[in-house]
């Protein structure tokens, strides 16, 4: 069964339906640890943005979950991902600096879509998303720990989503036309094919 989802949808409160999320999210600076990690860990107090002009993915999960921060807790969307390519990601924080002012850091890779930026165990945990999206072989509505087409519940959301909660999950999707706000991601492998990184003063996002 393929399912077609297209336009905006801004997640306002935790108890909204969920619309799958896109796994198009990277981690600055370099490739993790191979495997997914384990350890759960405290968020920043800054989300950040990120726009992709496709992504395909195979063995998808969502689920909810809580992101406990330097500034509280974040209710997500956390999206699982057994492997990924992305094309021309960008990846965009603006940090406060005291006196100085916004300081941005900004992120792109796989301009080049015969070098598409390359992931294996990705999960994401975002809290907005635009794109348009479909999904082939959708589950909608499994209990998130009975989710066996992609990655599963991440050992770091151990104690933060509950596996008797509300979770879809597919055999693959695509997304085109991406811009989200995320909270954290983590990953397997991360390979970021012509990568290059700014920072600039000021604020300049990816949208």
């Amino acid at each position: 069964m393929n399912s077609m989802i297209r336009g905006g949808t801004r997640w306002k409160r935790f108890a909204v339906v969920m619309v799958p999320s896109v796994a198009a999210t990277a981690a600055i600076g370099v490739a993790l640890s191979q495997g997914a990690l384990a350890a759960s860990f405290s968020v920043s107090g800054q989300s950040f943005k990120v726009t992709a002009d496709s992504l395909d993915g195979d063995g998808f999960v969502q689920y909810g979950a809580i992101d406990s921060g330097k500034t509280g807790a974040h209710p997500v969307a956390v999206v699982g991902m057994k492997s990924a390519t992305i094309n021309n990601l960008c990846q965009s924080v603006v940090v406060p600096v005291p006196v100085f002012g916004d300081v941005s850091m900004k992120l792109s890779a796989g301009a080049d879509k015969n070098n598409p930026v390359e992931a294996k165990t990705l999960y994401i945990d975002a809290d907005d998303l635009k794109a348009d999206a479909t999904f082939k072989n959708i589950d909608i509505g499994v209990a998130a720990g009975d989710a066996k087409k992609g990655p599963g519940i991440s050992a770091g959301d151990a104690g933060k989503a509950d596996p008797n909660s509300f979770a879809q999950q597919a055999d693959s999707v695509h997304f085109e036309h991406v811009q989200q706000r995320a909270w954290a991601t983590t990953a397997g492998t991360f390979k970021l094919s012509g990568l290059k990184m700014s920072v600039k003063k000021g604020k300049h996002e990816c949208y």
